[in-house]
């Protein structure tokens, strides 16, 4: 299922980072930003428990996250979402998975992965800000799903109908979350308009 969260917020702060004069810095605090912006969409369906708690005043029922949330950034790019999801679920454990495309088969090969024991028991999210082919997003989702995780949504923050495409018919299970579905891939692979390689602009490496 495709969610695209439309705020005014977060289309006016992805202006800025499709800006190619944006510089690093700006680049980093923004999509910072609206991934804590998205997160308020992302949790809106998060189960609770109820449970009985005193308050100054009275003894009280009310509820809970009945769930443990964990976060799986792609690297590197997906770094740049942790920060602003954990600062509004600050309890949220933090798994990572590192990819690279094989020159010759052009596949995704996983180089590196590391996830909390509690993947079966909690909700998953995968973080990427780009959903390009969606072959990087597909390969980490098998990944986390091979180490138990059951409740899986992949955010990201700009995608394009290829990846979505993608991930829709090898992950029907699998929620996506986006912040703006732009126009196509060139013959590069780059997301058209897109805002060019996350990764490099997130990290000064270009």
């Amino acid at each position: 299922m495709l969610t695209v969260i439309s705020h005014p917020l977060i289309t006016h702060k992805l202006t800025q980072m499709r800006r190619k004069e944006t510089g690093t810095k700006d680049f980093r605090e923004t999509l910072d930003e609206i991934a804590g912006l998205m997160a308020y969409e992302i949790t809106r369906d998060l189960p609770l428990k109820t449970v009985n708690i005193d308050t100054p005043i009275c003894k009280t029922s009310t509820f809970e996250l009945a769930m443990d949330i964990v976060l799986v950034p792609v690297l590197r790019a997906g770094l740049g979402m942790v920060d602003g999801i954990t600062n509004l679920i600050p309890t949220a454990k933090v798994g990572h998975i590192g990819l690279y495309r094989d020159h010759n088969t052009l596949q995704p090969m996983t180089y590196y992965a590391k996830f909390p024991s509690n993947l079966p028991d909690a909700v998953v999210m995968v973080l990427d800000p780009m959903l390009a082919t969606g072959g990087s997003a597909s390969s980490a989702i098998k990944q986390v799903k091979k180490a138990g995780a059951r409740i899986i949504k992949l955010v990201c923050i700009v995608g394009a109908p290829e990846g979505v495409k993608k991930i829709e018919s090898e992950h029907p299970d699998v929620s996506i979350y986006i912040s703006a579905l732009d126009e196509k891939l060139n013959e590069s692979g780059y997301i058209v308009p897109g805002l060019g390689d996350a990764g490099d602009r997130l990290f000064g490496t270009k």
